[in-house]
């Protein structure tokens, strides 16, 4: 098992590590393709979904357990705006952003906050987690990166902003506050 767990780690830690320098990235969004549209056999009698509900993005379609030990399903952030926040806890640039990501979900509690700790073990999570008051929001424990994987996430810190329109932006790099802010107010009122 710990070589199975070594070569997974090995695997995602490639292209993590390179983002924690602390010189952030481009802050470029990025925008992933759409998920294919879903099909249905029923007859149209038979569909419960209501037409006007909004598309569930692929990203979406994951289950993780949380640094608390608890189940999460990414499904049930469908339709609501989520900011995603992909960190380590060994990094230095994931630790300065810390008190800015707490302080702006503090401050927007109509958006949703996921955290999502990788590349270390769920005590180092929980440790980050308590060090930097973060418990208030859903911290994910991402040991084996899938969720960072289907959001295309290959360094940390990064950003991923999902609309309850079922949009998904991408930002790799750190934000600072002020862009967060902006990009939080923007999620929250995509029409201006």
């Amino acid at each position: 098992m710990r070589i199975t767990y070594a070569l997974a780690l090995l695997g995602i830690t490639a292209g993590l590590v390179a983002g924690c320098g602390g010189t952030g990235g481009d802050g470029a969004p990025v925008t992933p393709r759409a998920a294919p549209a879903a099909t249905s056999n029923a007859a149209p009698s038979e569909v419960s979904a209501p037409a006007t509900a909004a598309p569930v993005p692929a990203q979406l379609d994951f289950t993780a357990k949380t640094v608390g030990g608890q189940e999460l399903s990414g499904q049930t952030l469908a339709g609501k705006p989520v900011v995603f926040w992909f960190w380590a806890p060994w990094c230095p640039t994931c630790e300065r952003e810390a008190p800015e990501v707490a302080k702006a979900a503090r401050a927007n509690p109509e958006a949703t906050f996921v955290g999502v700790a990788a590349l270390d073990q769920e005590p180092a999570m929980q440790e980050f987690v308590d060090k930097y008051d973060l418990g208030f929001f859903t911290n994910i424990a991402d040991v084996d990166g899938a969720v960072w994987q289907r959001f295309g996430v290959t360094a940390q810190p990064a950003f991923a902003f999902v609309g309850a329109n079922g949009s998904v932006d991408v930002v790799r790099g750190t934000l600072g506050e002020s862009a967060l802010n902006t990009r939080i107010s923007t999620l929250l009122n995509p029409d201006g």
